[in-house]
């Protein structure tokens, strides 16, 4: 029985083929990056407060700017942040009946006199310090007691990616790899265009929704295709190229936001790369193992003998008996297959739990910069660039160490980060920033490996499943995430960081739970997940084998050990 992790051995296990399909395949990262934290900048906040026809006429009449009319009409509240000016309440006074001279604005009325007046409601809207740029959030009005709204814009996305990943994770173990990507990036560009046109806020919600169904789907689905395509040895680093160019679309977002200050222009932005993707359909094929699962043994070949002929690789005879060891292959993937033995539960949990540490801690950390008061820009571009060293980092350390151990750290580093950060005084500011930015590099390392951990854990048959099953506890964490940062920053800045290092503590810990599988091949069988030796010794029963056969028939095969 010749398996396709033998036939690579001869076609080539990471050759000129594959490295063109996943080079072309990472880039799909770069837009789902965008998509993911977009919120930043299309949903941003601005310094905001009530509009008063009555300032507004003496402002105009003066000259002031924004800032000096706030200065001499709007009083000074204690929120979590500390002092600031007040954005849900206006003075309830005849701004005409006052005196208010244009000399000099900020000499007629004292914050101590402002603070004894009556307020009122902001009944007449909101004045945002945000000349030339539009938000949803200024477009909407979704500010104090709508501020709601905003967390739902996220919430919608995370729900489009929680429905998206087990739809289409099931139509790419049934319909095939690139048959689900191609349809998902079709319905992608349709829908991005809808959430860009959006009337009111109840169809943009309604439409963001749509757009993440196909957004995360067929991300998982590249993933699992190119891991599915390359030798045993080679899975790690496609995988984590395949995230590190996330990275890349992480540093790209705050320029292109801040040369599009519009959030609709900013939103078909991110669709175009899905429409382009449909030219894939020319240049990547199916995936040859999911094939081989399904029986269809003459396309496997075919498009094996195409990867070995871009890679200049000669196949023997050998390719003729190649077959899929799975005895349940005819059978369509069920989400009961998650949980069929102790192992394969033990797998789906820890590894769900620690996608929903990872999304709620990532999604936090980046959505926090949007309400420190900085310039969301440079700040999100400089913590942007700590993540590239997360891919290097997880390179050199899971090729000699393997994957538990590191997967593990990184959850403990991003963990303590956040710990330590929430008690640093703001009068130590670059010493909390530093923290800070080792608490993402620790939870992007971690989110990186338990994507291709997971790839590693499952067999064939479900393995596009289960990924996409276990990484729906990631699209609750980014349905719960929007929650827990802007309405427990509203009680004490510091305290969504609290709860994100205790989950990344607990996800740690739980990673330690599971197997090593560096050099292990992928299993193809849930009988493998159970009995891990008996892949092992096929093989060296296979090496003793060929060992006997004479030197001349085994002359044109490379050996590859794993």
């Amino acid at each position: 029985m010749t398996t396709f992790e033998d036939i690579l051995e001869e076609a080539g296990k990471f050759g000129r083929c594959q490295m063109r399909i996943v080079s072309i395949f990472c880039l799909v990262s770069v837009p789902f990056s965008f998509v993911y934290v977009g919120i930043v900048f299309q949903g941003f906040t601005p310094e905001h407060w009530c509009h008063d026809p009555g300032v507004s006429e003496i402002r105009e009449r003066c000259g002031w700017s924004l800032q000096d009319a706030r200065k001499a009409t709007v009083p000074l509240m204690n929120s979590s942040t500390g002092v600031t000016y007040s954005q849900c309440q206006k003075l309830d006074m005849d701004w005409n009946a006052t005196g208010l001279t244009c000399d000099n604005p900020e000499s007629e009325l004292t914050q101590a006199q402002l603070s004894t007046l009556p307020m009122t409601v902001c009944s007449d809207g909101w004045e945002y310090d945000y000349e030339g740029r539009q938000s949803f959030v200024t477009e909407f009005d979704l500010v104090c007691e709508d501020a709601w709204y905003v967390d739902m814009f996220q919430a919608a996305l995370g729900v489009g990616f929680l429905v998206g990943s087990i739809a289409i994770g099931y139509m790419a173990d049934k319909y095939g790899r690139m048959k689900s990507f191609l349809m998902t990036n079709f319905f992608i560009g349709v829908t991005g265009i809808l959430v860009a046109t959006s009337p009111n806020y109840i169809a943009l919600l309604v439409f963001r929704v749509l757009f993440g169904f196909g957004v995360k789907g067929g991300w998982m689905t590249g993933y699992v295709l190119i891991t599915e395509l390359v030798g045993v040895e080679y899975r790690r680093m496609v995988g984590v190229i395949y995230q590190m160019f996330f990275s890349l679309g992480i540093l790209i977002l705050p320029l292109l936001a801040y040369f599009i200050p519009n959030w609709r222009w900013l939103q078909v932005l991110f669709t175009i790369p899905y429409i382009c993707f449909l030219t894939y359909y020319w240049f990547i094929p199916e995936s040859p193992r999911w094939l081989l699962s399904q029986n269809k043994r003459n396309e496997a070949m075919e498009i094996t003998k195409a990867i070995a002929k871009e890679n200049k690789k000669t196949l023997s005879k050998i390719i003729e008996t190649i077959t899929d060891e799975n005895p349940d292959s005819t059978s369509t993937a069920s989400f009961m297959d998650l949980f069929r033995t102790s192992k394969l539960r033990k797998f789906t949990f820890i590894l769900s739990f620690n996608w929903f540490t990872s999304a709620v801690v990532y999604q936090g950390l980046i959505m926090r910069l949007g309400i420190l008061g900085g310039n969301v820009y440079v700040d999100f571009l400089i913590s942007g660039i700590v993540e590239l060293p997360a891919a290097f980092l997880i390179l050199i350390t899971i090729e000699r160490i393997g994957r538990r151990l590191p997967f593990a750290t990184a959850n403990f580093v991003a963990g303590a980060a956040c710990l330590i950060t929430a008690f640093i005084p703001n009068s130590m500011f670059w010493l909390k920033s530093a923290v800070a930015c080792v608490g993402r590099l620790g939870i992007t390392m971690a989110f990186e490996m338990v994507v291709f951990v997971n790839t590693e854990l499952y067999p064939t048959v479900i393995r596009n499943l289960g990924v996409s099953a276990c990484s729906t506890l990631c699209d609750i964490g980014g349905i719960v995430a929007p929650f827990l940062l802007y309405r427990l920053a509203v009680i004490w800045l510091e305290l969504p960081l609290i709860i994100f290092g205790a989950l990344a503590f607990v996800a740690g810990g739980l990673v330690l739970l599971l197997p090593e599988t560096k050099g292990v091949p992928l299993p193809e069988t849930i009988d493998d997940i159970e009995c891990p030796n008996r892949n092992k010794e096929n093989q060296l029963k296979s090496q003793q084998l060929e060992n006997l056969l004479p030197s001349d028939v085994t002359s044109n095969k490379e050996v590859t050990a794993v």
